[in-house]
């Protein structure tokens, strides 16, 4: 049947865009080309046509891009080649088009053209060659202008390069699946984007009411605004204030100066109103010029105000907002990575290996067997195979390798001579090693063969080496393009090293994910440069865009970030003629392609590397394994600087007693000494659960049996017996997945809620599982159902099948982690028996005296800010109780001791007191600064003291230089106490004062010691070193082959004449007149000369790079890695060298950047994840963190319910509620806010009047939407809301404000002071829209908790900032102003380093400050001290700024990443995740709102279930259906609060425990821990559930007895087995005795009634109440003449010695509940007493509960 289906199914669909796959349907996202049934036009799905269409689709690509005025002007015919080619791709085209078309009809048909997206864009494609041959023909003919507007019409034909990649695209994903990923993901990059540009609203705003038009420039006096030339400005060109009490002031013979110049002139960048400030910001958040803009706003305004306007910017937009684009990719690629897993192709080990690993069956078993593929294969002897695979050979030419480097790495140029002598040296070396690498590349294919060679990729790529290298030693190829072959050589030395091997095969993984990736980057350059090209290329004598190489290395440039607004304010200055709009319309072209290429597919990269690091499943689980198994093997042993004490004898203190009092007690023996004459071994095995009396050896043992055990009189070895043991294999490994849960979420469709669903689950796996160990089912496993009892060796043996694998580990691990610290703090007790010097500070400070106690008093005394004992979880008693409402305060304060509080506050104001240092204001002429010093010294002196007498120093457990914390401690505090001593008044350039001085520096780093939550980030750091060590590493390698080919290639060639008019050497002599920069705005120069000084001409290098030596190569690439100063090195290269070597500038970039510095990125998130402990969980497991942090934030709604009825408070609640009033508020605040798009002054008092007017209307509105809610919520109800009194605050405030604007006639600053305080009311009001829109709100509270949980972070890296701005002010403070260190940028203040630091940070001209402090004589002067001289240092220089660039902005910065990834995972859930998701949470927000009248987010815990039943959506509970799961929530409230109030939390909590898989989403410690609490659960309320059925039972028998007057009198005759009256106490004692040897079975003799409770079947009613209380109250039981039968439902629960109820099972079992003897045929009516049964079971449930408890306490 199915045989014949498949190709049914598959001829039903062959014209359809849908297709199936096992019944589910697929999405095809690739073009259809075999939609063809008419044979007469066949040739269109021709194979060779098909690769003519994309060869015509390349060819129309290259035609399009030569398509120029410029490249026409170059070659005329050139026109009529691609006129020619044009045609001819147009008519192939046209024709595939008329024949698709005639296939599936144009409009008709059962796969129309005009309805398939691929062939719509084919179709327009055609269009567009049509076009743009109509447009050349005129253009030919000279009807259009080349260099008219209409070669806009040629933009779109580029996208025809997705023709010939497309096929690539054709693959098949669910449909369904695919697009929900894609809608989610449109979404998620919709709403961050949204979230960007209300940010960048926000300070667009800002920007024009703090800033606005910033106009005033120094010029001369007498100067005309409307007419200004360079030679009115000064040199360089200064903003300036016109106001003496901020702002910079012209020098003498200058005027500050409001200049009347148009946009073109002044620039595009400002805040004169909301777009032009608008795309500054933008500019400003992707960290390219902002610092001139924030030098222009100091110069202008307040310095303070300009400082914390673009640092918060920087910090907001450009490090927080914009990484959370990354953020949204990586979420969305790895979920299409998921689909796209077997076209990318799987993870797995390297399989460059030498050898593989087959399975093969031996004997009995199979094994994994080694293949050596090396195997000879050859015509070579033996031996010399051997020597082929002998460690000798690899490492011999491995050692050649790294000869052959270092012999490129030496070749230098010191003069322009060297440069045509290219067989020197260097070349006989070349050559030898080439022939080196020649012979060994034969050797190996005559021992392996050419086929087996070839096998292994490293061989193919040994021999493109062999082969470039041959090429290159000949000489007129020496020192050209193919050095690059020589120059990879350096990649095979990581063969030398298995560690970066892996690690390198672990970052790239599969090549075709990267590769894809950059192919696409790459098509994405190509498609972009062209159409930019077609868009910008009529523009005359622009040299941007005149060529395709021009336009690419354009768009290049702007994906690098690096000068790319130079780029687009070319365009827009010379599209100036076509008026703002296509000035706006060019602006918003380069921000979109801006932001794709650096937020989308920089992010991609990032995307890759973190999949490639993101570990399987499966492996995950294995870790988390291992890592428990490390953390139980912990610290064992004592440091080694306690162990000291064990190499002496020990010397217990003696007590010699010659007489013995009677009345004299003994002191206790040490248990050292009584330890001798014991066993060695320590036998602290800790009992686990209720084991069997046997010896039981706890071995985890693995459940897949890989290995078959010996069957007697078997044979393997034939097809059969090798595919049944794979199948045995599979089917096990499949058994155990299942057994250990699998990795994803298991959630069954239908109508059951995520409760019932769950809870089906749960039973389900227990069923399977068996139930948990201990539980009363266990226990009474030793009792068959017949009362037969099992043996011991049966009941461990059944133990042990109920416990599963995990079962052991938990408890092994928790015994060996036991046996560790009790073996640690043992071997401390003995130290301390038998060295009486151990533990006591400075050996001379009793271990127990007072005095230390008090020293230990002062230095452990801490803050306790908790509310509950830990421990017992009881309330603490505190004066300060009114101090714990501030959480955040409290936990701060408790944070460390209050000695550690004084001394970090002290080391704060000794920082503060450094700041003050400067060159000429020196500690040693300051008296001020010396006090503080003391001061200082004084308080660490103290402290150290204290510490060392409390703790001891080094000899001690806790002694202060116990780790790197305790050594710098006291290495700061020696340099302290040493330099205040010494003060040296003179200290010349790297003299021991001045080491002494940067060591003094490291001050601020003593924050880390004291501080533990920095440590712990330090530590973290520090433990992800080695991925961050191998990322340098491999840059490093990058660096260094770049640089080879730098050096051979460029080395000596860029040397130049300074002035541009002298093109050789020997001219190069003399002085010409050098000009100086003025000022960037295009302003005419004027009737003077220019402004410059004579200059004496040299022939050198560049100022700042060259590629003379290895040294200077890689400090040149260095620098462009960083992508700072890369368009210098391209520029200068292509105009010294050639064009054609732009190519590897380009190369180094885009490896260097896109692949490299993403490493960092990747690596320091990876690192991170692994810290927290989030790397190795399952996605299960980081989904349900995700969902603790939302339940912990969710707070309750407070908002009063709906009034009943049509009241006229109801109908404005309503109001108050529709979506379209909150529509219109946010509507009105936009309104509001875009009153602010041009700046309110007090000089334009008729404009600010109207807008004030304006927004006082505004602000009426607003009130009448607090009066309106008012109404509808009631006052007290508005007030409950933080929001409603936010808004009602800024109401408040505005009508103030409208007081203030209109009533009183203010001038001058008080109407600029009213103007602002207006500004701040609509910029806060703005602000409340992320709280009234969804997306908005996640996002920010994303955002505010990445800055809360980034705090210690941040703080850390300010100090680090602070630390090396204090060494710059010693090092660098006094260094001579250069290119671009100046007024602005210096450091010669800290707080002015501070700035300049920050600067760096974003990377701004970095490496231009770090050549300007690098300056030396002759263009400087040495003094004797260094704070006289204006010389700088080069070598402190490199590693100062290196250090620092690496530190702060390659791994600190991207930590704040990682972070947001978190907490975007946290905030930003998925609706489709199996937990519960924000309407999960909403929903629930809406019924607490409904039962917690009072509004104070705790209820009655009786509540609850009046709670749970009004529950709707995914948490709804069916009463019906789900009765038992509704008991279990109600009792687990009941049991853990105490029948105290319960708050919004622990509902909540409970629930989400409830609706999750917790095998797979919890942790094996948490997962243990609850299982245990749902199994507690459960047995009470299968007790109470068997209670109330037997009260019910009785009440049955009693109602029976009063009316059955007979059947009790002759019950009154007979002799029952029960007692008929009430038994004393002593009777009870002795029936219980009875009891305990049966307990399962009371017969008796005649008219006998059995209780059975082992087959009580029970679905009772719902009991009135769930307490636990096992209470019962005496009964007067009757007779009942008559039992029936009752069939009930079997579950799984708990066994209580023969009363069991099974509450999993869904199967009914009829059982009989009470069975009446078959002595009843005589005696037609029995008697029972009730009194007695009901005594009895009485008794056998208190003693069920006595033994709980007893085994609890145990």
């Amino acid at each position: 049947m199915q045989t014949t289906f498949v190709p049914a199914l598959s001829k039903m669909l062959v014209n359809r865009k849908t297709s199936f796959k096992d019944s589910h349907p697929l999405s095809d996202f690739g073009p259809d080309e075999n939609l063809n049934d008419n044979a007469d036009i066949d040739w269109v799905n021709k194979s060779w046509v098909r690769g003519l269409l994309r060869f015509c689709a390349f060819v129309s690509l290259v035609s399009v891009s030569l398509n120029t005025p410029e490249m026409f002007a170059i070659s005329i015919h050139l026109m009529y080649v691609t006129f020619i080619f044009d045609l001819i791709v147009t008519f192939l085209f046209s024709a595939e088009m008329l024949a698709k078309m005639h296939i599936r009809g144009i409009v008709k048909g059962e796969a129309p053209y005009i309805k398939d997206r691929w062939c719509q864009f084919d179709g327009f494609m055609v269009l567009c060659l049509w076009m743009s041959l109509i447009l050349q023909v005129f253009e030919m003919t000279k009807i259009v202008d080349m260099y008219s507007y209409w070669s806009i019409i040629r933009f779109p034909r580029p996208l025809i390069l997705i023709r010939l990649f497309r096929e690539k695209l054709k693959f098949q994903l669910p449909k369904q699946r695919i697009n929900t990923i894609f809608k989610r993901s449109r979404n998620q990059i919709i709403n961050v984007t949204t979230f960007f540009l209300f940010f960048m609203c926000l300070y667009g705003i800002l920007g024009v009411q703090f800033f606005g038009e910033l106009r005033n420039h120094c010029v001369r006096n007498g100067t005309n605004p409307s007419n200004v030339t360079k030679a009115d400005l000064m040199i360089p060109d200064y903003y300036c204030s016109t106001n003496p009490d901020y702002g910079y002031h012209c020098t003498s013979g200058m005027v500050c100066m409001q200049l009347n110049l148009s946009n073109v002139q002044r620039g595009f960048d400002g805040f004169d109103e909301f777009i032009t400030s608008f795309f500054t910001v933008y500019e400003a958040a992707s960290q390219e010029g902002w610092v001139f803009l924030m030098y222009r706003a100091i110069d202008s305004l307040y310095a303070e105000l300009a400082f914390v306007y673009f640092i918060t910017l920087i910090f907001i937009l450009a490090w927080l907002v914009k990484n959370i684009f990354i953020a949204v990719i990586i979420e969305s690629f790895a979920e299409i990575r998921v689909q796209f897993q077997q076209m990318w192709g799987s993870r797995g080990s390297a399989t460059d290996s030498d050898s593989s690993q087959v399975i093969q069956c031996e004997g009995n078993s199979w094994k994994m067997v080694l293949i050596d593929e090396n195997k000879a294969k050859g015509f070579a002897p033996p031996f010399f195979q051997k020597i082929l695979c002998s460690n000798f050979f690899h490492t011999f030419f491995l050692l050649l390798v790294f000869a052959n480097a270092i012999t490129g790495a030496t070749l230098s140029f010191k003069d322009q001579a060297s440069i045509y002598n290219k067989l020197d040296g260097f070349y006989y070396a070349e050559v030898a090693f080439t022939v080196l690498f020649d012979l060994e590349a034969l050797f190996k294919i005559w021992c392996l063969g050419f086929q087996g060679y070839k096998k292994r990729p490293f061989h193919k790529f040994e021999l493109l080496l062999a082969i470039g290298t041959t090429l290159h030693i000949i000489p007129d190829l020496y020192r050209g393009h193919c050095t690059y072959f020589q120059v990879l050589r350096v990649v095979r030395l990581m063969k030398a090293s298995p560690m970066l091997e892996d690690f390198c095969f672990k970052i790239f993984g599969p090549g075709k994910k990267l590769g894809h990736l950059i192919l696409f980057t790459m098509c994405l350059l190509i498609i972009a440069s062209s159409i930019s090209l077609q868009l910008f290329c009529n523009i005359r004598d622009f040299d941007k865009f005149g060529r395709f190489d021009q336009a690419f290395m354009s768009m290049f440039q702007i994906l690098t970030q690096e000068g790319w607004i130079e780029v687009m304010h070319g365009v827009i200055e010379e599209t100036m003629t076509g008026g703002w709009f296509l000035k706006v319309l060019c602006a918003i072209y380069f921000i979109l392609y801006h932001q794709f290429v650096t937020v989308i597919v920089i992010s991609s990269f990032v995307a890759v590397i973190l999949d490639n690091l993101e570990l399987d499943e499966e492996i995950k689980k294995l870790k988390q394994l291992k890592a428990r198994e490390q953390v139980t093997e912990s610290q064992q042993k004592l440091p080694m600087r306690l162990r000291v004490f064990t190499k002496f004898p020990n010397h217990p203190q003696m007590v010699y007693l010659y007489k013995i009092p009677s009345d004299f007690s003994m002191s206790q023996v040490r248990d050292s000494f009584m330890r001798q004459f014991s066993t060695p071994e320590m036998n602290l095995t800790v009992d686990i659960q209720e084991m069997s009396e046997e010896n039981t050896t706890l071995v985890k043992f693995s459940p897949v049996k890989l290995v078959r055990q010996d069957v007697v009189g078997s044979k393997s070895g034939g097809a059969m017996e090798k595919r049944s043991g794979i199948t045995l294999i599979v089917r096990d490994s499949a058994q155990q997945k299942m057994q250990v849960c699998g990795s994803t979420q298991l959630v069954p469709t239908g109508p059951k809620s995520l409760l019932s669903q769950q809870y089906q689950l749960r039973m389900d796996r227990r069923s399977m599982r068996g139930s948990r160990p201990g539980s009363l089912k266990t226990r009474s496993m030793g009792a068959k159902e017949n009362g037969d009892i099992h043996l011991g060796t049966t009941t461990s043996s059944i133990l042990n099948r109920t416990r599963t694998p995990d079962d052991y580990d938990i408890k092994v691990w928790q015994q060996r982690k036991q046996q560790a610290e009790i073996k640690r703090s043992q071997q401390e007790e003995d130290l301390r028996e038998n060295h009486p010097l151990f533990d006591t500070p400075l050996f001379t400070v009793g271990r127990e005296s007072r005095f230390r106690k008090v020293c230990q008093m002062i230095v452990n005394a801490q803050y306790n800010y908790t509310l509950r004992d830990p421990i017992t979880g009881k309330e603490l008693n505190s004066k300060y109780k009114s101090v714990h409402k501030l959480s955040f305060c409290s936990k701060l304060l408790g944070l460390v001791t209050y000695l550690d509080w004084v001394m970090i506050m002290v080391t704060i104001l000794s920082c503060i007191s450094m700041a003050f240092e400067t060159p000429k204001r020196r500690i040693m002429n300051t008296p001020e600064l010396q006090i503080a010093e003391y001061a200082f010294v004084i308080c660490m002196s103290i402290e150290m003291g204290l510490k060392v007498l409390a703790n001891g120093f080094f000899f001690t457990p806790k002694g202060i230089v116990k780790d790197f914390g305790g050594m710098l401690n006291l290495f700061i505090y020696a340099v302290s106490v040493i330099f205040l001593f010494w003060m040296p008044e003179e200290a010349e350039r790297d003299s021991p004062a001045q080491v002494f001085m940067l060591l003094r520096c490291l001050r601020p780093l003593r924050i880390f010691v004291l501080v533990p939550h920095m440590r712990k980030v330090v530590y973290e750091l520090i433990r992800g070193f080695k991925e961050i060590i191998l990322v340098s590493v491999l840059l490093v390698v990058l660096m260094f082959m770049f640089a080879i080919y730098g050096v051979h290639v460029l080395g000596g060639k860029l040397h130049k004449c300074n002035d541009p008019s002298i093109t050789t050497k020997e001219e190069c002599r003399g002085t010409f007149f050098q000009k100086v920069f003025v000022t960037k705005m295009k302003i005419p120069n004027g009737t003077e000369s220019d402004a410059g000084f004579y200059v004496p001409r040299t022939w050198s290098n560049p100022y700042n790079f060259n590629f003379d030596n290895i040294g200077s190569a890689m400090l040149a690439l260095f620098e462009v890695l960083s992508l700072e100063g890369w368009l210098e090195v391209r520029d200068v290269i292509i105009e010294r060298v050639g064009p054609e070597h732009a190519i590897y500038v380009h190369v180094f970039v885009f490896m260097g950047y896109m692949i490299g510095l993403t490493l960092f990125v990747g690596v320091v998130i990876a690192n991170y994840s692994e810290n927290k402990g989030t790397a190795l969980l399952t996605v299960d497991q980081r989904r349900w963190l995700d969902l603790k942090g939302r339940i912990k934030l969710a707070q309750p709604l407070h908002i009063p319910p709906r009034p009943d009825g049509t009241s006229f408070r109801a109908k404005m609640y309503d109001i108050t509620q529709h979506k379209k009033f909150k529509a219109g508020t946010v509507f009105l605040i936009l309104i509001n806010c875009a009153l602010l798009g041009v700046p309110w002054k007090s000089s334009d008092a008729r404009q600010t009047f109207i807008l004030g007017s304006l927004s006082a209307v505004c602000t009426l509105l607003f009130l009448c939407e607090v009066v309106i809610k008012m109404i509808a919520l009631t006052p007290k109800g508005y007030w409950t809301s933080r929001r409603n009194r936010f808004d009602m605050l800024l109401t408040f405030l505005g009508i103030i404000w409208i007081i203030l604007h209109f009533t009183f006639n203010l001038t001058g600053q008080e109407s600029d002071a009213n103007n602002v305080f207006g500004v701040i009311i609509i910029v806060l009001r703005f602000c409340t829209i992320c709280g009234k829109h969804a997306a908005l709100k996640m996002l920010t509270q994303t955002v505010v908790m990445s800055v809360l949980k980034s705090f210690f972070i941040i703080t850390g890296m300010f100090l680090l900032i602070l630390f090396y701005a204090y060494l710059g002010v010693i090092l660098f403070g006094t260094v001579k102003h250069g290119y671009n260190l100046g007024r602005q940028a210096n450091f010669g203040t800290t707080p002015m380093a501070i700035a300049l630091l920050f600067r760096i940070v974003t990377g701004e001209d970095w490496n231009k400050i770090m050549h300007d402090c690098m300056v030396a004589p002759p263009f400087c002067t040495i003094e004797g001290n260094f704070w006289e001289s204006d010389c700088g240092n080069v070598t402190a220089s490199i590693v100062y700024f290196f250090s620092f660039y690496i530190i702060i902005t390659y791994i600190v910065l991207n930590l704040l990443v990682a972070i947001i990834m978190e907490n975007f995972s946290l905030f930003y859930s998925n609706e489709e995740d199996a937990l519960l998701n924000y309407n999960d949470i909403r929903n629930f927000q809406n019924t607490w709102n409904i039962v917690d009248v009072n509004r104070k987010g705790v209820i009655p815990v009786r509540r609850v279930k009046f709670l749970l039943r009004l529950l709707k959506g995914r948490l709804e509970v069916d009463l019906e259906k789900e009765r038992l799961v509704f008991k279990h929530m109600c009792y687990e409230m009941e049991r853990l609060h105490g029948g105290m109030d319960v708050s919004f939390h622990d509902v909540i909590s409970m629930l989400s425990y409830r609706s999750v898989d917790i095998c797979k989403s919890l942790q094996l410690e948490e997962l243990l821990a609850r299982q245990e609490l749902e199994y507690t659960i459960e047995e009470e309320v299968a007790k109470q559930t068997i209670r109330n059925w037997l009260d019910s039972c009785l009440k049955r028998i009693r109602a029976k007895e009063h009316t059955n007057l007979i059947s009790n009198l002759r019950a009154t005759n007979e002799q029952p087995l029960f007692t008929l009256t009430e038994q004393p106490s002593s009777a009870a004692e002795s029936s219980e005795d009875n009891r305990n040897e049966s307990p399962i079975v009371r017969t008796r003799k005649k008219g006998m009634v059995e209780l059975q409770p082992p087959n009580i079947l029970v679905q009772p009613p719902p009991p009135p109440s769930l307490s636990p209380t096992l209470r019962t109250s005496p009964r007067v039981e009757k007779d009942r003449p008559t039992l029936k039968k009752r069939s009930g439902r079997l579950s799984s629960g708990s066994n209580f010695k023969g009363l069991t109820v099974n509450l999993s099972q869904t199967s009914e079992i009829k059982g009989e509940t009470l069975t009446v003897s078959p002595l009843q045929k005589t005696f037609t009516e029995s008697v029972l007493i009730g009194e007695n049964v009901s005594t009895n079971i009485q008794s056998w449930w208190g003693d069920q509960f006595s033994q709980q408890q007893q085994e609890h306490e145990n």
